[in-house]
């Protein structure tokens, strides 16, 4: 059973079919015309539009798992996937959880914790608090310690929610606790830990797959600087910023500490670069990601197909037979229902929509002509994926894509993507997580008229406007 939505939902529903799995797709009352619930071999509803009172009602994922008799359950990205008690809710009703045991997913989803496991490992970690604030006055003297400017984040959070950047003493109060109200709303939990924070870092994430064996290897990295609040726009593989001796140095260093603290499935840790080279890490998810597709292109490594049989206790030898090597470059663009200048949600009824193709170019997505995009869940519809020989060829193929990619009746992301394709600096490669700050001032916001520009030769009805929030 897949409990997710989406295009993950019909990624993993695909790469079942191909192993001759059948598959059970759980949707929502607001989703029961999605794709996923087309293509899987069964289909349960498991509650209202609100993903509260259906994805993220575990009960109801498990009775609908306990009457469709399903051996595992893959859960995507978002929703369940890095919930600790999910799993050993799966665990004690016999079902496999696709993903970590309980006990590391939350060793490793514990920001601050999992920070001093990978310092025990000998992966370098930024300077900061050693685990959780616990008020005002110790963030004082944690700040002291370690030098403003600081970042305040969430144990348990994620996506830029509970995070703020605090750049002296007298703001610090304020900030602790915006940040804590903020996570305390958004993950039940409103702990904080502190790290000093780097102007301006390369984000770089280093896939891996591990057995239930002992065995873990890393498949490379990804670079993932093109972000706007913290939430990614555009990733790539390889990074041009990682050396081969520091993709195999730290490979080798994650490994070992992941087959330490037993580690198993997917995973990704995360790391900031700064601008001499160094790298640190910051975190580690514990499931697939959204773009796990680009280490699939320049790898050959189906990592869906390799998370369920690693759930079913093969060894990693049997899955991927071969040396990892990376071969080309991939970039992803996560294209999204929402303005492509002002980011407000944009839901509403798909009237045209014209996917590109050719060597090289992948689309996943579970939207199609006709189709509707709810306002109650993620704005990604689609990711497009471009891979080529090197980065030169992947960026054109990916303008020529963007091109071809007609999404009418909503407003999308496609637009921004297209200006960000076309920047010099981007192309040339330098860019890192505050490239979009500095590109939005180079545009002078004059965002609206590429939007105009995009659909104005097939007269689109502009639903989203009606639906912003």
């Amino acid at each position: 059973m897949i409990a997710n939505r989406g295009e993950i939902a019909l990624r993993v529903i695909s790469a079942c079919k191909e192993m001759g799995i059948r598959t059970v797709a759980v949707y929502s009352e607001a989703d029961r015309n999605s794709l996923h619930v087309k293509f899987a071999d069964e289909a349960i509803c498991i509650g209202p539009p609100k993903s509260a009172e259906s994805y993220l009602n575990v009960p109801a994922v498990i009775s609908a798992a306990e009457i469709a008799d399903v051996e595992a359950i893959h859960p995507g990205y978002g929703l369940l996937s890095e919930n600790a008690n999910f799993a050993e809710v799966c665990r004690a009703s016999n079902i496999k959880f696709i993903g970590p045991p309980p006990e590391v997913t939350r060793l490793m989803g514990e920001k601050s914790t999992a920070r001093q496991t990978m310092k025990k490992a000998g992966v370098p970690i930024l300077p900061g608090s050693d685990g959780i604030i616990e008020d005002e006055t110790s963030a004082l003297k944690w700040a002291k310690n370690v030098g403003y400017p600081v970042i305040l984040k969430a144990v348990a959070g994620g996506g830029g929610r509970g995070m703020r950047i605090v750049r002296n003493a007298a703001e610090l109060p304020g900030m602790f606790q915006q940040a804590s109200s903020e996570a305390a709303g958004a993950f039940g939990n409103g702990d904080l830990y502190m790290e000093k924070f780097i102007e301006r870092p390369r984000h770089i994430e280093f896939q891996v797959l591990a057995d239930e064996h002992g065995n873990v290897m890393s498949l490379g990295e990804r670079e993932c600087s093109i972000q706007r609040r913290h939430q990614k726009l555009i990733e790539e593989a390889p990074s041009l910023m990682v050396t081969p001796k520091l993709r195999a140095d730290l490979g080798h260093t994650i490994e070992k500490c992941l087959r330490d603290v037993g580690y198993w499935n997917a995973g990704t840790i995360e790391f900031l670069m700064d601008e001499d080279g160094k790298i640190y890490f910051i975190e580690m998810n514990t499931r697939i990601q959204v773009e796990h597709c680009v280490t699939e292109m320049v790898t050959g490594i189906d990592l869906v197909k390799a998370q369920i049989r690693i759930a079913a206790g093969h060894k990693l030898s049997d899955i991927v037979t071969k040396p990892v090597t990376i071969t080309g470059h991939a970039i992803e663009c996560r294209v999204n229902a929402e303005h492509p200048e002002k980011f407000t949600p944009s839901a509403g009824k798909i009237t045209a929509f014209n996917l590109p193709g050719g060597n090289g170019v992948r689309v996943d997505t579970a939207q199609y002509a006709e189709g509707v995009v709810p306002p109650y869940y993620d704005s990604l519809i689609a990711k497009l994926i471009c891979h080529g020989k090197d980065r030169e060829e992947s960026m054109n193929k990916m303008q020529r894509a963007l091109s071809q990619f007609v999404v009418q009746g909503i407003y999308t992301s496609i637009p921004l993507h297209q200006k960000i394709f076309a920047d010099a600096e981007f192309r040339a490669g330098k860019f890192d997580t505050k490239f979009m700050e500095r590109f939005f001032e180079r545009e002078g916001h004059k965002q609206d008229a590429v939007v105009e520009d995009h659909f104005s030769p097939l007269q689109p009805i502009r639903a989203g406007e009606k639906t912003h929030g």
